[in-house]
């Protein structure tokens, strides 16, 4: 390690080629036990996320717009965890690794796109949640096809486009002398930290985007769930307000550990205490979030544990299994 740390102080000198990104150098010993724990989350955020999108493309059950945004969140998920982990497996195994600039900052744009446009799909399945219970009536005719596929391309557009501006303001950085990430992949503030230059304009962009696409969305989600909990509250049922509750809730929770993650992780002051916390909240949004997104969903929709049973019970091929997804019990579960 000293001789590649050597190396690059070396390099540095005239310019900075390459990073060298920790990863989880200080748990050494447990690399092995962390690579198989990490893999098989990874594999599993996967086949949820791709499941989701599968059932709500097969299932004509599913053809809602609340379920269309799901899909299009797990498809989020999909591809901000698949730039992360593999690389995060391999530099467990190596115990760090060197990264250009280049891909550096390139890593961090394939990043931001799913991260941005999550927050504003977050705000559109709100507002949907808001049209449905507070505007039942209309609900069919304000969202609409058309109008789903206006949100949903609204949404990455954003993400292409704010990500885009930050990327660009991040290509003019200049690094120099010895630039370590302590950290599993390259996040913005390790990069506006290390490098030599005006790193003003970068803070500036991103302050400029960040209130489009982070603190507008979640204020309209505070804004539009005050609004459903008032609607909640004056109904005179209570099976109705516990199925207009039920439906929410889903969709509350992810939005709570989403944006409290991230909260806390660029919030809380940056120091070398809170480094290794971090790295573990960041974990979290990155391994546990996109696991527990489609789980939450799974396990409150009774519409995708329908679908779920629907297309086992369709492609089981063994009667006896059949006859046990047949029994009562085993519905209750599902």
């Amino acid at each position: 390690m000293s001789n590649v740390l050597q190396g690059m102080d070396e390099r540095n000198q005239t310019g900075v080629p390459e990073f060298l990104v920790l990863g989880f150098g200080n748990l050494h010993n447990l690399r092995i036990l962390l690579f198989i724990l990490f893999l098989v989350i990874y594999v599993m955020v996967l086949s949820a996320n791709v499941l989701v999108i599968a059932l709500v493309g097969a299932n004509q059950s599913l053809h809602s717009p609340m379920y269309f945004f799901l899909s299009q969140l797990s498809l989020s998920e999909i591809l901000f965890t698949s730039n992360i982990v593999p690389n995060m497996l391999w530099l467990i195994l190596a115990g760090g690794g060197k990264i250009s600039v280049a891909r550096c900052i390139f890593q961090f744009y394939l990043l931001a796109v799913p991260t941005i446009s999550q927050c504003l799909l977050l705000a559109a399945m709100s507002l949907d949640r808001h049209v449905a219970i507070c505007r039942p009536l209309h609900y069919a005719n304000i969202m609409t096809f058309t109008r789903q596929n206006q949100i949903v391309s609204f949404c990455w557009l954003m993400g292409f486009t704010c990500s885009l501006v930050i990327y660009i303001f991040l290509s003019k950085l200049q690094f120099c002398g010895l630039t370590i990430i302590n950290h599993f992949f390259c996040d913005i503030m390790s990069l506006i930290r290390l490098s030599c230059s005006d790193t003003m304009p970068v803070q500036l962009a991103t302050a400029v985007v960040a209130i489009p696409v982070l603190l507008s969305p979640s204020m309209f989600i505070l804004v539009t769930y005050i609004s459903i909990l008032h609607i909640i509250l004056k109904m005179p049922s209570i099976s109705g307000r516990h199925k207009a509750f039920s439906t929410c809730s889903s969709h509350l929770t992810i939005v709570c550990v989403y944006y409290g993650t991230f909260g806390f992780i660029y919030l809380f002051p940056t120091n070398n205490n809170v480094v290794n916390t971090n790295k573990g909240l960041s974990l979290l949004y990155t391994l546990v979030t996109p696991l527990l997104n489609p789980i939450i969903y799974s396990l409150r929709s009774q519409d995708i544990r329908s679908a779920v049973y629907k297309s086992v019970r369709t492609f089981m091929p063994w009667k006896s299994m059949y006859w046990y997804l047949e029994r009562p019990g085993w519905k209750q579960i599902l």
